[in-house]
């Protein structure tokens, strides 16, 4: 083994236990907020694509929890900021971990990349440009990255909270 496969591997494991302790911190924090909220929920935690990923679950199908993810997700993208907060408190270094609230965000997720994907479709049947509606970054991101699986590209356009995608015949 060379020292240059030493080091990244060394890297690897010292970033996967920086996201591990990420996602710790916010599984902490969440847990108090739990308890203050009076409501019921597991926390599952994992390291996806090189953050830390939390997510609360309920055993109750998730009733309780809506109130957690509000209108459109809009309580879900605050509490995922004041988490990333608490873990920037407890270690000095700006959080890119991502929450998920009763599989709100993996739905959105999924309906999104399908989205994506017809979007794509149909800029390859017209060969004009697809303009979607206003999107969060979050959104855009799952977007750009069905169109880049189509085998076409997309680029953000406008100015928040208007930005949107355009997927671009091939």
């Amino acid at each position: 083994m060379t020292e240059g496969t030493t080091s990244a591997a060394a890297e690897g494991a010292d970033t996967l236990t920086r996201l591990e302790q990420e996602g710790e911190i916010a599984a902490d924090y969440l847990e108090g907020l739990l308890d203050i909220a009076d409501l019921d929920g597991d926390i599952d935690m994992d390291v996806e694509a090189d953050r830390a990923s939390v997510s609360i679950i309920s055993d109750t199908g998730g009733r309780d929890l809506q109130k957690l993810v509000g209108r459109d997700g809009e309580v879900l993208e605050a509490l995922q900021e004041l988490t990333r907060l608490a873990v920037h408190r407890e270690t000095g270094d700006r959080s890119r971990l991502m929450l998920d609230i009763a599989g709100y965000r993996a739905q959105k997720r999924s309906e999104l990349s399908e989205l994506g994907a017809k979007a794509a479709a149909e800029a390859k049947s017209s060969g004009e440009a697809v303009k979607l509606e206003p999107m969060t970054p979050f959104e855009r991101k799952v977007v750009h990255d069905a169109v880049k699986a189509a085998g076409l590209r997309s680029e953000s356009e406008g100015e928040e909270p208007q930005r949107f995608v355009v997927v671009l015949p091939a």
